[in-house]
């Protein structure tokens, strides 16, 4: 379902800190990033960040006080509004913080914690009852994709961590394609191979959930992406954003990926 992109999917370069930089560190990376970038670079761009826990209160007092228009994100929650669930956060916490976008299903939440799409689906339908926005991420291992069954993993997550939920508020929502093989590794899915499997993520959603719902949808790319990679990648027309690991802990390296577009040929 590729076509060019409407004017109303604004970019979304979200960036994953995972578990990196103190509370200090991230003052001063989110201090150096505002510098960075320029009033008029959020004219084309939403821009999101995801610091750890213990980081998101010293976060959210910088970009409040010195207005940056950044947006506070979380990389995970529990699904319960509280209770006997020790060492978790839930999405009330996090919106009381003013988190506005929530990681769920990240591969490494899958993978070594063992989350299932039905965990997933819980806590995607908790971060919108608490009025935030959910950021999906769906991807395959490279045996998976070696097999040719990289669709068919896309495909499963995708009903899985989305089963029960309506089509307007799929349509606002968004979800990061990120093959497993290619977070943390420095290998990226060629721009073709991240078009390929974001087209279909958005075919998928159309034949669920009906084509405006697709249409509306931001798929972001997420895996190994950098300065380098970034502006080829946010070419390509089912591609609305990036998921952005190791290169997000560089003020300057995020601020280049934020402002691809003056990179591109």
């Amino acid at each position: 379902m590729s076509s060019k992109k409407p004017d109303s999917r604004t970019p979304l370069i979200s960036g994953n800190w995972k578990m990196n930089h103190n509370h200090f560190e991230a003052i001063q990376t989110i201090q150096k990033l505002a510098y960075a970038l320029n009033p008029e670079d959020y004219d084309h761009v939403d821009v999101s960040v995801h610091p750890p826990f213990t980081d998101l209160r010293s976060v959210q007092t910088v970009l409040q006080a010195d207005e940056v228009p950044i947006s506070l994100g979380a990389q995970n929650c529990h699904w319960e509004t509280s209770g006997a669930f020790t060492g978790e956060i839930s999405p009330a916490m996090l919106a009381k913080l003013d988190v506005s976008y929530v990681i769920v299903g990240h591969s490494e939440r899958r993978e070594l914690f063992g989350e299932t799409d039905e965990i997933v689906n819980r806590k995607l339908k908790a971060v919108l009852a608490a009025g935030m926005t959910p950021i999906l991420c769906v991807g395959e291992t490279l045996d998976e994709r070696q097999a040719g069954a990289a669709e068919a993993k896309v495909d499963g997550q995708i009903a899985g961590s989305l089963a029960g939920v309506k089509a307007d508020v799929v349509a606002a929502m968004v979800v990061a394609y990120e093959p497993i093989w290619a977070i943390g590794t420095g290998e990226t899915a060629t721009s073709s191979d991240a078009q390929q499997m974001c087209a279909h993520i958005r075919s998928r959603v159309a034949d669920t959930w009906g084509a405006d719902t697709a249409g509306s949808l931001r798929i972001q790319y997420g895996g190994s992406v950098k300065p380098s990679n970034a502006p080829e990648l946010m070419s390509q027309p089912d591609i609305d954003g990036a998921l952005v690991g190791g290169a997000s802990l560089v003020a300057d390296d995020f601020a280049r990926i934020v402002n691809y577009r003056l990179y591109q040929a």
